[in-house]
């Protein structure tokens, strides 16, 4: 088990240091500590219940008391600061005989069923009452009492058990302090005082089943299901969660074999203890009954498929990947790695095609979500990520979210930035649609909502921007010292001009001018401004115009290279910055190096002992138009599901159709696997080690909790198949990977697992120079030298509401769910989003006739699909909003194949649709459910079982 120790109050720093002594040893801490705190860290004991370090104290319990010389009385330690000088006993007779006293009122009302309790041996309450020696319990069970409180088991992952609560308030601090949602209260006075959800049950409250109260709770009180069902683990290993950009630490921890609790790393760089929904419960998709553990082939889609052995299914696909190339060329065979692989698995799949298939047609899904951060940062201060750590947000005093959802996208960050926001910092959300944190919460509401219409977000940056510069509000210090003059002398002139005035705009973004005046002047105006952004910025026409255009107003306002400020794009899947860095783009080697430059290719072809192309390959959508055309033949997929996170389904599947082999690795039979002639079962992040980068930079620690269930980690199986094409690739372990990446790429020199093991987590760059890596970027100077500001003109995207779709579509996620759901689906998390809707607003419902829950056939240029209407103006009317969490929805049947002019980033965020009310599911979709179900029948086929 997770043995970290709580020091009960959290850790204070002070540059004036108290000098006490406790127990006879003296005892140095910074000032403001707590007396709990100073003996803790100084190994001394005392009994506490109401108290742990990831909360305040609150000094209920009355087990901490102490006896400090001179004072009067027995204060407690939890919420007592430490003064100069004073001299603190923490066990005396008479406390002694104060602490056996408070605990037997506590047992008294506690259920005595400990050796059939699901935490027997490890319940804080039972050690206490060792810890103070309680042996005899004076009160008996005839008086009033709680033991016959009913249990509230409607969570899927926990149970509420009120008789054995002992009202310490821990759950409801932790609710309130640690996630932000303040979904807990404590009702009632005296004796009656309860924990209550809201006088609701757990799943119909408030609750967002972050596991923050599960986590504090020192009795079985709030006890995971998954520990009533098998028991307290007994050793545990600290890995990095799979599925968001936040990049969590946890601790798996594991009875035997099997992983029975997930529990947020204290020491996590990222969370510092904290989690969501998915990262604490929602694992149980490792093991679900739908994984498939055995290689397959088929020679048709239209055939059942064959379970063989790995090296038939090796030989296989090099027969044909190799029969491929000799009939259509070098070019007709790529390859697509996936953001929720590994730092070292990314790196051995874009290695496998540069360097065994000859070729660059290396894609992945990282460019079809954030390319255009990579080449608008790129471009405009040199580098290709965001410039903070997420503690940075602490020092802000205004934050600008732009195109992000963070408490559904992003959540353990946004309990971060949600505390921030308690303590004074400012808000400022540029979204199309109301998300939560506009004014959800009473605790925190949105200084100003710029509701823009979807695809106008160059034009409302160029007005923010225009304010700032027409009235005196740019830094002119910052941009005199770290910025080309000339390139801003150009912007500020082309941003001041007339026509990206506010006023001049508001037709195009919809917003009132004086709301984006006002906020112009208070994001500069403050201090430290922030700006995190997210898919609403990088998914569109203007996609890497808008990440420039970001720069520029952070540049303009001196809002990068220290604390509380920067550009800090959240990537949405957990290795999203990884896969960008490990080179998995047809045009760049690792580190954002051009395949054109001869120096890199040089080093590379020198290490790699092979001939490499110095020509850009194809991105996914050239690889699918050519697919169509007949060039290109072949694919090797790992991790990624592109008929259906990828837009236009039809175009998609169409391609896939017309390769003649599809090799797909990965969990599960995702929609992309149903085109595919060779299936290579994957492994989950449990089963294996490697590295994850967050969008932080931080590199984490994956390691291996249980052996893989189909045998092989998946750069293993990566390995094989390049063995078997004739370019070895003999590593022993994951760590020799990140060794080679360490060698051949600056950025990363420092970085080794050993390093990993000692530190943590890092963040790069870390090298010679930084060898512990680097929290902040651009201190002294941007990585490019001087900061350019480029010249963002506003375009409006050719996708146009006209007569016949009058409406704009746009999309995003849910908190419950993941990405396309192939691993969300496969937990309990279903109870909470079991399908896709689409949001309307209610003017727009009622001109359609349409009502709540109503089949609503959605309309595009590219296709059509049914989802169920739900009526809401978090939506502005002129908008409707879907997910596409299930298959089955068809939300990127009616998305097009509009790009971002400079990476092909797809334009997710802007179709143009009609909605009508309607009776029956689409073509599509009947047709999709048709031959879904052809498709896992053909695995049931010829013995080939899901395991």
């Amino acid at each position: 088990m997770d043995d970290t120790k709580d020091f009960g109050t959290p850790k204070k720093t002070a540059d004036k240091t108290v000098n006490l002594t406790i127990d006879g040893f003296d005892i140095s801490v910074p000032e403001g500590t707590s007396i709990m705190r100073a003996a803790s860290e100084a190994g001394i004991s005392v009994p506490k219940l109401c108290a742990t370090d990831s909360v305040d104290p609150f000094g209920s319990c009355r087990l901490c008391l102490v006896e400090i010389d001179g004072r009067r009385g027995y204060p407690a330690s939890c919420t007592t600061p430490v003064a100069e000088g004073i001299q603190v006993k923490t066990q005396t007779p008479k406390l002694e005989d104060l602490r056996r006293g408070v605990m037997e009122l506590y047992i008294s009302d506690h259920p005595l069923d400990c050796l059939t309790c699901a935490t027997n041996g490890d319940c804080e309450l039972q050690d206490m009452a060792g810890a103070v020696g309680l042996r005899d319990v004076r009160y008996g069970y005839e008086g009033k009492n709680h033991l016959d409180s009913a249990k509230d088991e409607s969570n899927p992952y926990f149970t509420f058990d009120p008789s054995k609560c002992i009202v310490c308030s821990r759950c409801v601090r932790a609710c309130e302090e640690v996630q932000g949602t303040f979904a807990l209260t404590i009702d009632g006075r005296g004796f009656d005082s309860k924990v209550s959800a809201g006088n609701k049950d757990f799943i119909d409250s408030e609750c967002v089943s972050c596991g923050a109260c599960v986590q504090a709770c020192p009795t079985a009180t709030l006890i995971e299901n998954s520990i009533i069902d098998n028991g307290v683990p007994d050793r545990s290993v600290t890995t990095t969660c799979a599925y968001c950009g936040v990049g969590c630490s946890f601790n798996a921890e594991i009875q035997g074999d099997k992983v029975v609790r997930m529990t947020p790393n204290k020491d996590g760089g990222a969370n510092h203890g904290h989690s969501c929904v998915k990262g604490r419960f929602a694992w149980g998709y490792t093991t679900h009954k739908d994984r498939i553990t055995t290689p397959m082939i088929r020679k048709s889609i239209k055939d059942p498929w064959k379970k063989v052995s790995w090296d038939e299914a090796i030989a296989y696909s090099a027969s044909e990947i190799k029969r491929i190339q000799k009939k259509y060329g070098g070019d007709s065979v790529g390859a697509i790695s996936s953001s929720r692989c590994t730092n070292e698995e990314v790196y051995v799949v874009q290695k496998l095609v540069r360097a065994a298939f000859g070729n660059n047609n290396i894609d992945t899904c990282a460019r079809v979500c954030h390319s255009p951060t990579g080449y608008g940062l790129k471009q405009t201060i040199g580098e290709s990520a965001g410039t903070q750590t997420f503690d940075s947000v602490m020092e802000s005093d205004v934050i600008m979210i732009i195109g992000a959802n963070p408490t559904d996208g992003h959540p353990v960050f946004a309990s971060q930035m949600k505390r921030r926001l308690r303590e004074g910092a400012k808000l400022i959300i540029v979204d199309p649609r109301e998300i939560d944190l506009v004014k959800k919460s009473v605790h925190i509401k949105a200084d100003y909502h710029l509701k823009l219409k979807p695809g106008s977000n160059v034009a409302t940056i160029n007005a923010l921007s225009h304010v700032i510069v027409a009235e005196g509000l740019v830094d002119e210090e910052f941009v005199k010292e770290r910025c080309e003059i000339e390139s801003f002398n150009l912007w500020k002139e082309f941003v001041a001009l007339e026509k990206n005035s506010p006023e001049a705009l508001e037709g195009d973004t919809g917003i009132p001018a004086n709301i984006v005046r006002d906020a112009a002047r208070l994001f500069a105006t403050e201090p430290n401004g922030a700006i995190y952004y997210g898919l609403g910025v990088t998914e569109h026409s203007q996609g890497s115009t808008m990440v420039m255009a970001i720069a520029n107003l952070a540049m303009a306002t001196g809002n990068v290279g220290r604390e509380g400020v920067g550009i800090n794009p959240l990537r949405g899947q957990n290795n999203v910055q990884g896969a960008c860095d490990m080179g998995s783009f047809p045009h760049e080697f690792p580190g954002y190096r051009h395949v054109s430059d001869t120096t890199t290719r040089t080093t590379l072809e020198d290490a790699w002992n092979v001939k490499l192309q110095g020509e850009p390959g194809l991105r996914i959508p050239n690889m699918l138009d050519e697919a169509i055309s007949g060039k290109f033949k072949a694919l090797y997929c790992e991790g990624e599901d592109i008929a259906q996170s990828d837009p236009n389904t039809q175009h998609v599947t169409h391609a896939l159709e017309s390769m003649e082999c599809v090799i797909v690795q990965d969990l599960f039979l995702n929609e992309t696997a149903m085109y595919a002639h060779v299936f290579l079962p994957g492994s989950s992040f449990l089963e294996k080690n490697g590295t994850f980068t967050n969008a932080e930079r931080r590199i984490s620690p994956v390691r291996k909790v249980m052996q893989p269930k189909n045998g092989y980690e998946d750069w293993e199986i990566t390995a094989m198949l390049s063995n078997a094409l004739g370019y070895p690739m003999n590593y022993k372990h994951a760590s020799e990977i990140m060794d080679e990446v360490a060698s051949l790429t600056p950025t990363f020199k420092g970085v080794s697992f050993k390093k990993l093991d000692v530190l943590g987590s890092i963040q790069w760059p870390c090298n010679d120079e930084s060898p512990a890596g680097t929290p902040t970027m651009h201190i002294d100077e941007f990585v490019r030298g001087k900061g350019k500001f480029f010249i963002t003109e506003y375009v409006p995207t050719t996708e146009k509401v006209n007569n016949k779709f009058p409406l704009i579509m746009t999309t995003g996620r849910i908190l419950s769910q993941y990405n396309v759901g192939a691993q969300t689906r496969r937990t309990k998390n279903i109870k909470w989003h079991d399908e896709d809707v689409v949001e309307i607003h209610p003017h727009d419902a009622e001109e359609r006739g349409i009502i709540e829950s109503d089949w609503v056939g959605i309309t595009s240029r590219a296709g059509e699909t049914v989802l169920r209407a739900k009526i809401t103006e978090r939506v502005q009317p002129g908008v409707v909003y879907t997910t596409f969490h299930h298959p089955e929805s068809g939300a990127n049947v009616i998305t097009t194949d509009n790009t971002d002019w400079a990476t092909n980033c797809p334009e997710f965020k802007v179709t143009a649709v009609q909605l009508t009310k309607v009776s029956e599911l689409s073509s599509w979709q009947n047709k999709y459910k048709d031959f879904s179900e052809k498709q896992i029948n053909f695995v049931k086929k010829d013995n080939a079982k899901v395991n």
